[in-house]
């Protein structure tokens, strides 16, 4: 299982990168729009800084056609690093993109994923991650864990290098049936990760610890006994 961070906030990623586990960082058009009108490739620069150049980043194309797509995923490589992850939706362009990036070697992360056909079109033209949207297809009457199992299946069927990495989550509890139902990875905001360990039967028990400990040896801590 990894855990991906979904935000373009420095001081998050800053943060949260230190505490956690992370994977990587992935981001799209709206989580930038969070952000405000941001100098974008400095802005992307910095996030690559922060996790260095181990643990991947995502950048997510904003053109709508196939050669625009090309030309975004062009401008972010020679502007940030060859190491990104270029994000494309997968609709009838973003499809015939993906074919022809992966064609001259780029890597790829297939997004905005709702059905299984994106899905498996997408890992026959070898984008190296996929993402379904866990909680959208959710809301829409779908069986996110079901469409999910249908890809890690069909991945270790034909052998297919793609990582699962699950995305569009409201809380933990989705994350942990997203890696359940077989994703490899989960992409999501850090608040979800911060709210999964501040549930308050975690901290009365740590409370209570506390106490005992204190009412034998009061504030000496076991490095200072």
């Amino acid at each position: 299982m990894k855990y991906l961070l979904d935000t373009a906030n420095l001081e998050a990623i800053r943060k949260y990168n230190e505490i956690f586990p992370i994977a990587g960082v992935t981001s799209n058009p709206s989580i930038v729009k969070n952000e405000g009108k941001i100098d974008f490739f400095s802005h992307m620069n910095e996030i690559r800084s922060i996790i260095g150049r181990d643990k991947s980043l995502h950048i997510q194309v904003t053109a709508l056609d196939t050669e625009g797509m090309l030309k975004d995923a062009d401008r972010i490589l020679n502007a940030v690093d060859k190491d990104v992850y270029i994000k494309v939706p997968v609709t009838m362009e973003g499809i015939h993109a993906i074919k022809k990036l992966k064609a001259q070697g780029i890597r790829v992360t297939a997004t905005a994923i709702y059905n299984k056909i994106q899905g498996f079109l997408a890992m026959e033209a070898g984008a190296d991650f996929i993402a379904p949207y866990y909680n959208r297809m959710e809301n829409m009457g779908l069986d996110p864990e079901e469409i999910i199992a249908s890809f890690a299946e069909m991945a270790a069927l034909y052998h297919y290098p793609t990582t699962i990495v699950a995305a569009s989550f409201k809380n933990a509890g989705q994350v942990d049936k997203a890696h359940i139902a077989g994703a490899h990875a989960a992409t999501m905001d850090p608040s979800i990760l911060v709210s999964a360990l501040q549930q308050s039967y975690i901290t009365n028990a740590v409370a209570g610890f506390d106490a005992d400990w204190k009412s034998i040896y009061g504030d000496c801590t076991i490095s200072e006994l």
